[in-house]
């Protein structure tokens, strides 16, 4: 039997045990388009349940391009700073195909090395290939790195730093909206928002009717 085939005798509710303290890190613009890819919407309460599952949260924070004359993506981020999670945003840059970008790669893997120390384990909702090296440089800094996505969107590289993986689809029925009703705690609709990665980078055309 080879070195990697020999069974380590953990199981893998065990390897969840000791997660310790979680700080959750999300591209949103990766995280829309996943869901798109799905078919369904996040439920954001349920999503951050999902994450910390039973752990000590540090922070969760979301990454997001903005429009600020968008009145409803204004009112989502609101909804969004005020049930648990840090909102990061960058000004949306117009493209001349009329589609809009923001770059948020940086502001990730700053704030996930930034704040080494304070956490135990990652949780990098993102498949961007471009967060690797961030994902690599943390986990020699002795942090867990856990990632997040849908596969079809996810680098393998990514995958390969990572200490654990976790495919969106295997997820889907704990993290989406079950009608489309609106409850009063649940978050603005965002469903007129469209989501595509440009070459890694955070993107949203925005209808012009909302």
């Amino acid at each position: 039997m080879l070195p990697f085939e020999q069974d380590t005798g953990f199981k893998p509710d065990q390897i969840l045990e000791n997660r310790g303290r979680v700080a959750i890190f999300i591209d949103g613009s990766n995280l829309f388009y996943a869901a798109l890819q799905l078919g369904i919407e996040i439920d954001y309460t349920k999503l951050l349940l999902c994450l910390t599952d039973g752990s000590r949260l540090l922070r969760a924070f979301f990454y997001t391009g903005v429009d600020r004359t968008n009145e409803k993506q204004q009112g989502f981020l609101l909804w969004m700073r005020r049930n648990g999670y840090r909102v990061i945003s960058k000004e949306l840059v117009q493209l001349p195909d009329g589609s809009k970008k923001a770059n948020l790669d940086v502001e990730i893997a700053v704030d996930m090395m930034a704040l080494i120390g304070s956490y135990d384990t990652a949780v990098l909702v993102s498949g961007d290939g471009d967060l690797a090296y961030a994902v690599d440089a943390a986990s020699y800094r002795g942090v867990r790195v856990e990632v997040v996505s849908l596969r079809s969107m996810t680098s393998d590289h990514l995958i390969n730093v990572a200490d654990r993986y976790v495919d969106l689809e295997a997820i889907k029925e704990d993290i989406m909206k079950i009608s489309r009703s609106q409850a009063p705690s649940s978050p603005p609709s965002i469903a007129n928002y469209t989501y595509r990665p440009i070459s890694g980078v955070a993107s949203i055309d925005i209808d012009r009717d909302i």
